[in-house]
């Protein structure tokens, strides 16, 4: 059984710590019956979300997870989107199970906790107060903090910069390739969720560290 043994864990938002999808879903829905189209429900969203709000917003309008998008309809359909989703950040959303204990575990045992997403900031924060976690991480980088967002490696570099911790000594728990390719090329090592967000695709396939189940299951693995 490998062990970790990281100074610094960086945690993703969505599809690892919250389930946002029922939110974001009610959001795209919404946005559809406004733009005079069908709604989609939520298990098609839940196949797109995990690359940011505006490709979310993208792929609502096309119906594809690389579509091409009428740049008029994007331009109408963004601003409503942002709109709906400030009311509805965390009315649906919940932390999955064994987000809490994980939490719990890690800060019992002294790692530096930090938050990486690629959600905008004006979301980000609000989910995780609303959710309780806020105060848990030394760091929280959104989306729009720094000029560029996973999968390169800047948000997880910026982060070990922040504590004066070396990349080999830092830890990422995510749910998507694009944690696995930030990851990789930050120098961390990284563990996965088993239940998240990665377009339908089997987050084994993309070779990380380790996969489980619940973050319940880390005290067996740190």
């Amino acid at each position: 059984m490998k062990k970790f043994n990281p100074k610094l864990i960086m945690i993703d938002v969505d599809g690892t710590l919250v389930d946002s999808v029922p939110d974001l879903a009610y959001c795209v829905d919404e946005l559809m019956v406004l733009m005079g189209r069908e709604k989609w429900g939520e298990a098609k969203v839940r196949h797109w979300v995990g690359n940011g709000v505006p490709k979310l917003v993208e792929r609502s309008l096309t119906g594809e997870l690389e579509g091409t998008v009428d740049k008029s309809d994007f331009d109408k359909a963004y601003p409503i989107f942002l709109e709906l989703y400030a009311e509805n950040t965390s009315e649906r959303s919940s932390l999955y199970d064994g987000v809490r204990e994980g939490l719990d575990y890690m800060k019992s045992e002294g790692y530096t906790l930090g938050c990486v997403t690629n959600k905008a900031e004006q979301f980000t924060l609000p989910i995780l107060r609303d959710l309780g976690i806020f105060n848990d991480f030394g760091i929280v980088i959104s989306g729009d903090t720094l000029e560029k967002k996973k999968p390169d490696p800047l948000p997880l570099l910026h982060a070990a910069k922040h504590f004066g911790i070396d990349s080999k000594d830092s830890l990422m728990l995510g749910d998507s390739i694009s944690d696995v390719k930030a990851s990789r090329a930050a120098g961390f090592e990284i563990i996965c969720m088993s239940y998240g967000y990665n377009h339908g695709d089997d987050i084994r396939d993309a070779n990380p560290d380790l996969v489980i189940d619940s973050m319940a299951e880390l005290k067996d693995y740190l």
